[in-house]
C-alpha cells in the first residue's frame, strides 16, 4: 500500500475495530477526524497504533450515543456495522438482532450528511432474505439524498492471501462523483482459485498483466510441498460464545487448513511461541503475526498481547489492502 499524498479530504470512522478500514483509507492520503468502537480494548489496539488520532471507546465509541452534528461537513463517513445479523455464524437473525446497526449507521449518515460513505458487511446482506429490511432501512431513507453502488469484493483481488469476500455499499450525494466513481480494479491474478474466486475481467489488459496472488504457504514463507492456496476466511470469535485461539469456520475450513498442512489451533502469540508447542502432525502452528499477514495487515502494526483479542481484531477486520483500493477509487471519484 504505497502511501499516497495528502488528498485533503476527512473520514470519520464508525464500527471502526482494529483498523482495517481506517488504515486502508489513511494510506489513500484522507485525514481521520475521529474513530468510534464500543469495545474498549480494541479501540485501545488503534490508539496503541495512531496516538495521535481522536479514537472513542467504551461507552464514549458506542455510536447509538452520540451527537453527529459536530462532524458536518465531513467528505467521507466510513464503517461495518456488526456483520453477525446477517452471517451464518450469527444464525442470520437480521433486524430482530440488537446488534443490528445498520438504522443506526443510516441515522449517523443522515445527521452528518457527508459527501460520501461506506457500509461494509458480509456478502449475506445482500441476500434475497435480507432485501426487504436493507431497503426499509436503508435504501427507502437515503433515496434522493444519496445516489449508490452496491458490490462485493474478494480480498484476493488485493494481494491477500485469503479467501475473504465482503459487501460494500458506496454512496455518493453528488451525482457526478457517483457517475465518477469505478469499482477497484483487481490488482492481483489467482491461477489457482477455485471458480467462484476467479479473477473478474481485467478491462482489456493480458490475463498475465497482473502479479499473482501469493498462496497462504508462500505468504508465510514456509517450505514448498507441492500444494499452496488461499488461506481460509479467518475467523474471529470475540464476540462469540467463548474465547477462542482457533481461527477456523468450519469443516470446509479445516480442510483447506489441513491441505496447506497448517494447524489453525492454539494460535500462538508469537512467532517464537508457536515453535515451542509442536502440533501432533507435525504441521506448522500459526501465529497471531502470520493471521496479521493473511489479512493483509501492515508488518509493523501492533496488536493486544491476549491472542485471543488480537485474533478477534484480525478476523473482524476489513482487510487493508482492500479497503486501501477502495478509498483511492473513492479519492478519484472526488476528482
Amino acid at each position: 500500500m504505497p502511501v499516497m499524498p495528502p488528498s485533503g479530504l476527512t473520514c470519520l470512522s464508525l464500527f471502526c475495530g482494529g483498523g482495517g478500514l481506517d488504515i486502508g483509507f489513511e494510506a489513500a492520503g484522507f485525514v481521520h477526524a475521529a474513530c468510534y468502537e464500543i469495545l474498549p480494548q480494541v479501540a485501545g489496539s488503534l490508539s496503541l497504533n495512531r496516538p495521535s488520532w481522536a479514537v472513542y471507546g467504551g461507552e464514549s465509541g458506542d455510536v447509538t450515543r452520540q451527537i453527529w452534528g459536530q462532524f458536518s461537513g465531513i467528505d467521507v463517513m466510513v464503517g461495518g456495522p456488526p456483520c453477525q445479523p446477517y452471517s451464518q455464524a450469527g444464525q442470520q437473525h437480521g433486524k430482530s438482532d440488537v446488534r443490528d446497526m445498520i438504522p443506526t449507521y443510516v441515522q449517523a449518515i443522515k445527521a452528518v450528511s457527508p459527501a460520501a460513505f461506506v457500509l461494509e458487511n458480509v456478502p449475506a446482506l445482500l441476500h434475497e432474505k435480507f432485501r426487504g429490511h436493507l431497503d426499509a432501512e436503508l435504501m427507502r431513507p437515503l433515496d434522493g439524498a444519496y445516489h449508490l453502488h452496491v458490490f462485493t469484493l474478494d480480498a484476493a483481488w488485493f494481494g491477500v492471501p485469503q479467501a475473504r469476500r465482503r459487501a460494500f455499499i458506496i454512496g455518493f450525494r453528488s451525482r457526478s462523483h457517483f457517475d465518477r466513481f469505478t469499482k477497484p480494479r483487481p490488482t492481483h491474478r489467482l491461477p489457482f482459485a477455485k471458480p467462484d474466486l476467479v479473477t473478474p475481467p481485467l478491462f482489456g489488459e493480458p490475463a498475465d498483466a497482473l502479479p499473482v496472488c501469493m498462496g497462504a504457504r508462500q505468504s508465510l514463507g514456509l517450505p514448498e510441498i507441492g500444494f499452496d492456496a488461499l488461506a481460509p476466511t479467518i475467523r474471529s470469535g470475540m464476540t462469540g460464545p467463548r474465547y477462542t485461539t482457533s481461527v477456523v469456520s468450519g469443516q470446509a475450513s479445516q480442510r483447506r487448513w489441513t491441505e496447506l498442512q497448517v494447524w489453525p489451533h492454539g494460535v500462538n502469540r508469537t512467532r517464537a511461541g508457536a515453535q515451542l508447542f509442536p502440533t501432533p502432525n507435525g504441521y506448522f502452528r500459526l501465529s497471531v503475526p502470520d493471521c496479521a499477514v493473511l489479512q493483509g495487515f501492515p508488518g509493523d502494526w501492533r496488536f493486544p498481547s491476549q491472542a485471543y483479542l488480537a485474533l478477534g481484531i484480525i478476523g473482524n477486520s476489513v482487510c487493508p489492502p482492500v479497503a486501501y483500493n477502495l478509498a483511492k477509487a473513492i479519492r478519484r471519484a472526488f476528482g
